[in-house]
């Protein structure tokens, strides 16, 4: 049976990750906060019919290459980013030879539920003793 994923984790891989993954995700936030207001601002400019460039447009590129270079570490890994504001992060696995994601919130201690790749967070289910392959 083909996969969607070339990487599969295993349960204590994934949990391993959590760490670092939390560093991202909070850096994710603070440079999504960022870029936010920078639109904002240039969304009033531009109504003022100002020109924009220069210094502003300028961190504006920086921000938007951190935020991808951020973005990258997890595409790099296979995980999946659905929510940068909830942290909510996707590792697929392989349940019963099943390919599947190991479902994880960062305001959560632990890797505790997977979902069917069709499903996604609303089939969210608890993890009890179907360990991934």
């Amino acid at each position: 049976m083909a996969h969607q994923f070339t990487k599969h984790y295993a349960l204590d891989e994934a949990r391993a990750l959590l760490p670092q993954l939390r560093l991202w995700l909070n850096e994710l936030r603070t440079v999504r906060e960022r870029i936010a207001r920078q639109d904002e601002r240039f969304s009033r400019m531009l109504d003022e019919g100002c020109d924009l460039g220069g210094d502003l447009v300028n961190d504006w590129l920086r921000q938007l290459a951190v935020l991808r270079k951020l973005l990258h570490h997890f595409e790099l890994r296979e995980i999946q980013v659905k929510d940068i504001e909830r942290g909510l992060v996707d590792f697929p696995a392989l349940i019963g030879g099943r390919e599947v994601f190991l479902c994880w919130e960062q305001d959560e201690d632990d890797i505790e539920y997977w979902h069917d790749i069709e499903t996604g967070y609303a089939g969210r289910e608890k993890l009890r003793g179907e360990e991934p392959d």
